[in-house]
């Protein structure tokens, strides 16, 4: 397993400055001043250095909603009991959920990806059963899994991106379900940081302040107990992540070597994103930030990684929200590269030297 997710790092290749060219080229023809569509400008160029075509089109989108369970929700670090998990898959499966309305706004697909419920779900439209455990362990006595267990999770999320390349998806967007899994993305943060986890811990669900103290507390414990090695993003994911988190790492692996655009949602999938950034520096190219979530560890998150969040509308959901949100920003921008007259073309006279 560790050399087949090794032989798809080794195909990520770094972004060619040609592309950017032809992408900046164009964007200078059009009718506006220079660069007077700012960020949608910086998202259309890399667009068409990442599929590596100058005139690209987006049309078929995708949104994988990673869904998995946490044993440390045991140690009463949620809002609510992990009976919600489930709940909530078939929620979203029942196209009632907040990324289901946000998904049909941007004209994606949402599929549900069941990598570590602890339920036994029947075969519906939308759902994917990849189940490598009935979800984690409880991280503040051990190991959240095994290290062949997180390689068989990302190794799911790379079969993902692989099967979406197959559709000719053009437009990928990772989301997550499962109760409990700020503790863990903390966790993971602190570790690849070396912040303090009160600096990088938030309120989730919403929990009170008492329940973010004892957060705290059940983080540290975590990381002192099971020593991850900061060096070593597959043992980080191992001993303190979640299955959901290693999907979404796989998934954005994938798409980075399949050459799709993968927009990263909230603080659970960064924190996939961020051990996908850590086994490889150059997916960090591959990756829109949809956004800036209120969970206070977000922010260290995309300046670790070296990415802009494309939006900042105090969103805290998950699910693929953001990502739903985001992708119709990043379509626009593809649109205007596509469709905005040039000034030769409107017989508009340029600016002067």
């Amino acid at each position: 397993m560790e050399e087949k997710l090794r032989e798809k790092l080794r195909a990520i290749s770094p972004l060619k400055e040609e592309f950017f060219a032809l992408a900046q080229a164009r964007l200078d023809s059009l009718t506006k001043p220079l660069g007077s569509l700012g960020q949608l400008e910086e998202i259309a160029r890399r667009y068409v250095a990442i599929v590596e075509n100058p005139r690209p089109r987006i049309q078929r989108k995708i949104i994988f909603t990673f869904a998995a369970d946490h044993g440390v929700t045991a140690e009463g670090v949620s809002a609510y009991p992990k009976e919600v998990t489930p709940q909530m898959v078939d929620n979203i499966l029942g196209q009632g959920a907040g990324v289901n309305v946000l998904a049909r706004h941007a004209g994606a697909r949402v599929i549900v990806v069941d990598i570590g419920v602890d339920h036994d779900f029947s075969p519906r439209d939308g759902l994917t059963i990849r189940k490598v455990a009935r979800g984690t362990a409880n991280i503040a006595r051990g190991p959240a899994m095994t290290r062949n267990q997180a390689l068989q999770a990302l190794l799911v999320g790379v079969e993902m991106a692989d099967q979406a390349k197959e559709q000719n998806v053009d437009l990928v967007g990772t989301g997550d379900m499962g109760i409990g899994n700020t503790t863990p993305s903390s966790a993971i943060l602190a570790c690849l940081t070396q912040l303090p986890v009160s600096q990088v811990t938030h309120r989730g669900t919403g929990i009170d302040d008492s329940t973010l103290h004892h957060k705290i507390k059940v983080i540290e414990q975590a990381i002192s107990l099971n020593r991850p090695d900061p060096q070593d993003p597959l043992d980080i994911l191992s001993k303190i992540g979640g299955l959901e988190i290693a999907g979404i790492a796989g998934l954005i692996i994938g798409c980075a070597a399949q050459r799709i655009p993968v927009v990263v949602d909230g603080f659970i999938s960064t924190a996939g994103a961020m051990i996908a950034v850590e086994l490889n520096p150059l997916i960090k190219e591959y990756i829109f930030a949809s956004h800036q979530s209120v969970e206070i560890g977000h922010r260290f998150m995309w300046e670790h990684i070296g990415q802009k969040p494309i939006l900042n509308l105090a969103l805290r959901l998950g699910e693929g929200t953001g990502s739903a949100l985001a992708m119709s920003i990043i379509e626009a921008a593809v649109r205007v590269l596509n469709e905005m007259a040039t000034f030769h073309e409107a017989r508009v006279s340029e600016a002067k030297a």
